[in-house]
């Protein structure tokens, strides 16, 4: 029976009706469907045939009652005929390139009273995000080129009109300085735009309900030691939805950040995520996103590089072609951009050089970026917003202030690797030092010493919150990783040096070249030995791994090119010293050691395997013919003097044979270790008394250069 009090149906719609929609939600039903677009438009109840009562009433088995007073209709207050027309310029320009890509998937910013915009700009109040070039939500740039079809000459009449943006029939033109502009671009209609936000829904629920905690603990551990986000920009946007992000960079933050789960006392009482499962979401959405590239997928890409080194070569270069297009090659500091992005560019450029020249070193091939087309200007502490106001006092924390210093330094260093690569291991410099036969060794000794002297000045222009003994009590601290690419980037330069010497060498020259190696590989082993708690559970840099893996390859080269038996021992010792602080370190969590293991067992039986199936022979006069017999394992001297005489027959062919046979007799970690005395053939009396300075002239002693 209806209520007495029941006005006409078609009046409006019943209290239940008004008061109980969520409860709609959870019928999966024809019925559910109309009253939820009923309710919607505020019409009146949905009644089924021969009933009184509305659908709802009688599913909760209820009265329909029209006691409460009818909602009121919202009206559209009156509007000031100036603000009005603010509101239509504001809204203007990127309604605008909206409009380009009509009906695609509806990815837009969620505001807060509920409603959305496609663009940053069209935002209500204050955002970081107003007027950014590369970090767009809707739409990418490319940067219009000297010689690309778009004459870039033509920018500067654009200056007198007062206008930064031209409507073009594929996109928006977008000036930022008088000579630069880059083209904006709709992101819909490229590929893989319309699994976006499933791709983000499904990241977020391999993580969910943790992802806020993670967040959290990628700005405490990580983000200081690599800061190549906007920590403000990035938490704007958590803030509103992680739908806002690019699918590949919020699974990378969170892949990063579960490298730390136990690190937070909340998330270590749950099950960890499935991080296979997350890294395959990231990487199947990073090669959709680079059809329509931002500064989010370079973000994405380095810090998925550090998370793993698969395909660390291809990535790299496919993030340095995202790069030029992106601009990150250019000095920004006067364009028409926001201040914080000019520093995010910045940073973000000098990553991505970094990530070039040391996957350069690690797998041998060329470097892509060049030095002629890279105009990027040295960080400042301008381009870092967070300083040591912002340090974050939880135990496991990393240091803020820092890491922006360690940052610096590592560019630093990775410009001075850049040059060694572009001086001595170009294909033309290797066939010139092949070509010059004994005077070989003079080319490469005089190339390197400019390199070598800026190895030394970045050394002791270290500071002192650099060193490994300025740790503080519950603070992480990774100025290990940057500690180990100085070594490497030694390593490099003596490598280089040592697989240039030759029979024709001048036996002082070689005793000195020889000795300074030794003293740079005994330096590398001590320092790994240093390593504390504090630096090994820190965060490490992708190239670690192979830089550990440079001081077992430069031991082993040693090892094989030992004069003598005493020699040889010696190098086989620290070598089994070496493997056993990686090992005990990668069982303990320094997972990042593992491959510096497995190269050095790969190395010295690769050594053993030669040195049993090889003859005595002569030892060449041509480094790249020497090259090839000490990696054959064959080398020996005939009729020179004894510091010339190489040869293999002291290696036992059992020695190396497989990891088991190692024996750990002595032990070596963490506080005690064997003497590092050179060999008899190293000592001072053997040398000169004065300090160990070498010239790079045969023999001569201008130029001399000192370690």
């Amino acid at each position: 029976m209806a209520s007495p009090n029941q006005p006409k149906r078609k009046e409006r719609p019943c209290d239940a009706c008004v008061s109980h929609t969520c409860i709609l939600r959870g019928l999966n039903t024809l019925l559910t469907t109309r009253l939820l677009e009923q309710r919607k438009r505020k019409s009146r109840c949905v009644i089924e045939e021969e009933s009184t009562i509305c659908v709802l009433c009688k599913f909760h088995g209820q009265e329909c009652t029209f006691v409460q007073n009818p909602q009121s209709r919202k009206r559209k207050p009156t509007q000031d005929p100036d603000d009005s027309e603010t509101a239509k310029r504001r809204h203007s320009s990127s309604s605008a390139r909206s409009k380009i890509s009509p009906g695609a998937q509806m990815r837009v910013i969620r505001t807060t009273n509920g409603t959305g915009v496609e663009e940053y700009d069209d935002l209500e109040g204050p955002s970081l995000l107003k007027k950014t070039l590369g970090l767009q939500n809707k739409h990418h740039s490319q940067y219009v080129g000297a010689t690309r079809g778009l004459e870039p000459a033509l920018l500067g009449q654009l200056s007198t009109t007062g206008r930064s943006e031209v409507q073009l029939t594929e996109g928006t033109l977008r000036r930022v300085s008088s000579t630069e502009a880059f083209l904006l671009l709709p992101d819909p209609g490229t590929q893989g735009y319309s699994d976006e936000l499933d791709d983000l829904d499904a990241i977020e629920a391999i993580i969910r309900p943790h992802g806020k905690l993670l967040v959290d603990l990628y700005f405490r551990i990580v983000f200081p030691s690599f800061p190549i986000l906007h920590k403000e920009v990035y938490l704007e946007k958590y803030s509103r939805s992680y739908r806002e992000f690019s699918p590949p960079l919020l699974a990378a933050v969170y892949l990063l950040a579960l490298q730390y789960w136990t690190y937070n006392d909340q998330l270590s009482r749950f099950i960890k995520p499935d991080v296979l499962e997350l890294e395959k979401l990231a990487r199947k959405a990073l090669g959709d996103t680079i059809h329509r590239p931002k500064l989010s997928t370079v973000q994405a890409g380095l810090l998925l590089l550090q998370h793993t080194d698969t395909d660390s070569a291809e990535l790299t270069a496919q993030l340095i072609s995202v790069a030029y297009g992106l601009g990150l090659h250019l000095d920004a500091s006067n364009w028409n951009i926001p201040d914080w992005e000019k520093g995010l560019r910045k940073r973000l450029g000098w990553g991505l050089y970094m990530q070039d020249k040391w996957s350069s070193l690690g797998s041998g091939r060329p470097s892509l970026i060049n030095s002629a087309n890279w105009a990027l200007q040295p960080v400042t502490n301008a381009d870092f917003p967070e300083n040591a106001s912002h340090e974050d006092e939880q135990e496991g924390s990393s240091e803020v202030e820092k890491g922006r210093i360690l940052f610096s330094h590592m560019i630093a260093l990775s410009q001075i690797l850049a040059d060694l690569l572009d001086t001595v291991f170009t294909v033309k410099t290797t066939r010139d030092i092949a070509d010059a036969g004994p005077n070989g060794l003079s080319i490469v000794l005089e190339k390197v010493k400019p390199v070598q002297l800026r190895l030394k000045e970045w050394f002791s222009s270290l500071p002192e919150c650099l060193s490994m003994e300025a740790t503080k009590v519950m603070k992480l601290n990774s100025v290990g990783y940057l500690r180990l690419a100085y070594v490497a980037t030694e390593i490099t330069l003596h490598r280089r040096i040592l697989l240039t010497l030759s029979s024709a060498t001048d036996p002082q020259l070689y005793r000195i070249c020889r000795s300074v190696a030794h003293e740079r590989f005994i330096f590398a082993i001590d320092f790994v030995q240093s390593l504390k708690p504090q630096h090994l559970s820190s965060f490490w840099y992708f190239a670690s791994p192979q830089n550990f893996a440079l001081i077992g390859v430069f031991g082993t080269l040693l090892l094989s090119t030992a004069s003598t038996l005493e020699e040889a021992d010696f190098y086989r010792t620290k070598l089994r010293e070496y493997r056993w602080i990686l090992k005990i370190n990668s069982e303990n969590g320094a997972r990042y050691m593992k491959p510096a293991m497995a190269l050095l067992d790969a190395n010295t039986g690769l050594l053993t395997a030669k040195a049993e199936s090889s003859s005595p022979q002569p030892l060449p006069t041509n480094p790249a013919d020497q090259l090839q017999q000490f990696e054959n394992g064959s080398v020996q001297s005939s009729g020179h003097p004894e510091h010339f005489q190489f040869s293999n027959s002291h290696l036992s062919p059992t020695e190396f044979a497989s990891p088991s046979q190692y024996s750990f007799d002595t032990q070596y970690y963490p506080s005690q270790h064997s003497t590092s005395t050179s060999p008899a053939t190293f000592t001072s009396s053997n040398i000169d008394p004065q300090p160990q300075e070498f010239g790079y002239g045969m023999g001569g002693n201008t130029g001399l250069w000192s370690y």
